[in-house]
């Protein structure tokens, strides 16, 4: 039993060609000539969309910027702008192919999931090293990742001493300037960034979300 749910986008031709290829392939496949809302594409995991689908619909390419699905283009040209759309599948393909880029994009989706963090408002993303908050982002150290993983799993302040013994492990050349100095550094950039001054906060307790 397939585990994956494609919807598939485009001419009644296209849907038809890709229908004819339905006991080959590991997913399972729907496919849709209808309008569709956001709502109504909670059930699938993958967008298979024909390079036709959008062009000249404002309303359609809303509706591939709103969705968090993943967004395949299947296109005869690499010139079309896939800005859209997480993967591109050029045509004419193979149903091996079409298989192996299904399964490879939900495997990528998971790992990046679970690389993933939500925090106040913004998503750490520990696979690309970013802070992101509303499509700006700020490039992350290894340290400054422990740091807000560390913020994030505890919900009261901090010490200088016990952040040196979990994220320095107690380095000979690290001490509580050194924790200091990154903090500062973390929260000149978020605020450069995002304008936000209170993202991590210090008491005379230490420091804290």
């Amino acid at each position: 039993m397939h585990k994956i749910n494609v919807l598939t986008f485009g001419s009644k031709n296209f849907n038809t060609s890709i229908e004819e290829l339905k006991d080959h392939l590991k997913f399972k496949l729907t496919s849709s000539l209808n309008n569709l809302d956001k709502d109504s594409l909670k059930e699938y995991d993958v967008l298979l969309i024909h390079e036709d689908y959008s062009k000249n619909s404002q309303v359609k390419q809303e509706l591939l910027k709103e969705t968090e699905k993943i967004k395949i283009l299947m296109s005869t040209s690499n010139k079309i702008n896939t800005g859209l759309f997480d993967l591109r599948l050029s045509l004419p393909t193979s149903i091996k192919d079409l298989n192996s880029i299904i399964e490879n994009s939900i495997a990528k989706k998971s790992f990046n999931k679970n690389s993933s963090i939500k925090i106040k408002d913004y998503i750490l993303d520990k696979n690309e090293k970013k802070l992101k908050k509303n499509g700006n982002f700020i490039l992350l150290t290894e340290k400054e990742i422990q740091l807000l993983e560390l913020f994030l799993y505890n919900n009261k302040s901090i010490s200088k001493n016990r952040i040196l013994k979990e994220v320095w492990k107690y380095a000979p050349e690290a001490d509580t300037h050194t924790v200091e100095t990154h903090i500062y550094r973390l929260r000149k950039k978020i605020k450069s960034k995002f304008l936000d001054d209170n993202f991590i906060i210090n008491n005379k307790d230490g420091y804290l979300l």
